[in-house]
C-alpha cells in the first residue's frame, strides 16, 4: 500500500476494506495520450514518481473505476482517481515545534521570514514540517479564508524554494482586512532575484496572462494573446549586472502563482538555478571548463531558484497605520552574488 504520510494505518480496522478517494481528475477533451503515472505527476504537487508507481502497483489508481497499470495511456474525458484505505487528511494539521524567524508580532498578525526549502502549507507528500505545522504549535484557532485548517492564518503564499517575508493573520478581522488589501493590490511587495542574461533595459514591466500549462499542469506559462490565464503584471529594475547574470528588483502589481519565475522565463531570462523553469543549466556564458565549474559552484552555494521576498508593506487592519518590513538576503544568495561580482571583476 502506498504511504502518502497521511494517516497511521495502525488506527484502521483491519477488516475494513473501504477505500477513500484522495484525488480525482477528469482528462480534458484535448488530452493527448499520456501514461497515467506521468499524468498524475503533472497534476499532483510534490508527488514523486516512486509514490505514484507504488500506488498503481497496489491497485490504488483507477481509470473509469477500473485499476490500471503504469503504462495505461490517459485519453480525453478519462476519470482518473487515487483511492486509499484511509481518509484524506486535508483538514488535519499536526502541531510541530519548528523554529520560526518572527520579524513582527502583535495580537492581530505575524510577519515571518520563511527560509527556502520550507513548504508553506500541508499538501500531497508534505503533511509535516510546513509553516502551518509550526503555526499550529504556537497558536490556536487561526482563521482561514476557505475553512481549510491546512491554510489557517495564511493570507498569501510564496513558493517552497523562495525565501522571505509572509504575513500571517491571527484573527478573522485581520485576515479579511489583509485579504482585501491583496485583492485591491495595495500591498507593497518587492522581491530580489538573479536572472540569466543581461537585461538590456534598466527598468521595465512584464505583462502577460499566467495560467496552467495545458500539457504540464504543475507548471505555469504566459498566454501572450490573453485567451487563457489571469492578467499579471511584474515591474522590475536592474540593481547590478554580472555580464551573464542580472540582479533585479521586482515589484508585483498582481500575485499569480510563480509570477516572477514565469514572467522572466517568458522574457527569455529564467531565474538562476530555477529547476522547474529551465534555469538550472548554463544558459549564458562561455564554453570554457573553468566557467562551467564556476557555475556548478554557484549552484552548490545556491541550490534553489534565486528569489527572495525582501520587503512587505501594508496597512495594519486595526490601528490603520502603515507598516513596512525589509529583510536581508539569505546567506546563500548573498554568497552567490559576491561570487558573480568577483567573477565579473576578474575576467
Amino acid at each position: 500500500m502506498l504511504d502518502f504520510n497521511q494517516e497511521n494505518d495502525a488506527e484502521l480496522d483491519e477488516d475494513d476494506d473501504k477505500l477513500f478517494e484522495h484525488f480525482s481528475f477528469t482528462a480534458s477533451k484535448g488530452q493527448f495520450p499520456l501514461r497515467v503515472d506521468k499524468f498524475l505527476m503533472n497534476l499532483i504537487e510534490n508527488a514523486t514518481r516512486n509514490k505514484i508507481q507504488n500506488s498503481i502497483t497496489a491497485g490504488n489508481v483507477v481509470v473509469n473505476d477500473l485499476p490500471v497499470k503504469a503504462n495505461y495511456k490517459v485519453k480525453p474525458h478519462d476519470l482518473v482517481k487515487i483511492l486509499l484505505a484511509y481518509p484524506p487528511r486535508e483538514n488535519t494539521v499536526i502541531a510541530q515545534n519548528i523554529p520560526l524567524d518572527i520579524v513582527f508580532e502583535d495580537e492581530y498578525l505575524i510577519v515571518v521570514n520563511k527560509p527556502a526549502g520550507m513548504v508553506v502549507h500541508p499538501g500531497f507528500g508534505n503533511f509535516e514540517n510546513t509553516l502551518v505545522n509550526a503555526l499550529k504549535y504556537r497558536f490556536d484557532n487561526l482563521p482561514s479564508l476557505d475553512d481549510q485548517l491546512d491554510r489557517a492564518g495564511l493570507v498569501h503564499r510564496i513558493d517552497k524554494n523562495t525565501s522571505g517575508l509572509l504575513i500571517i493573520a491571527k484573527t478573522g478581522i485581520a485576515m479579511n482586512h489583509l485579504a482585501k488589501q491583496f485583492f485591491n493590490r495595495t500591498i507593497k511587495r518587492s522581491y530580489h532575484a538573479l536572472v540569466w542574461g543581461n537585461i538590456e533595459e534598466d527598468t521595465g514591466t512584464i505583462i502577460g496572462n499566467i495560467g496552467r500549462d495545458l500539457k504540464d499542469r504543475k507548471n505555469m506559462v504566459v498566454f501572450p494573446k490573453g485567451d487563457n490565464g489571469k492578467h499579471a503584471v511584474t515591474h522590475f529594475n536592474v540593481l547590478e549586472r554580472f555580464r551573464y547574470i542580472t540582479y533585479v528588483q521586482c515589484k508585483l502589481e498582481t500575485g499569480r502563482t510563480h509570477q516572477i519565475r514565469v514572467h522572466f522565463k517568458y522574457k527569455g531570462h529564467p531565474l538562476f538555478n530555477d529547476e522547474r523553469y529551465g534555469g538550472d543549466k548554463i544558459l549564458r556564458g562561455t564554453t570554457f571548463t573553468k566557467y562551467k565549474q564556476f557555475i556548478e559552484n554557484c549552484f552548490k552555494i545556491l541550490p534553489r531558484q534565486a528569489l527572495h521576498a525582501k520587503s512587505l508593506g501594508f496597512i495594519h487592519p486595526i490601528n490603520k497605520k502603515e507598516y513596512y518590513f525589509e529583510i536581508d538576503l539569505p546567506t546563500e544568495m548573498q554568497e552567490a552574488i559576491v561570487k558573480w561580482r568577483e567573477y565579473t571583476k576578474n575576467t
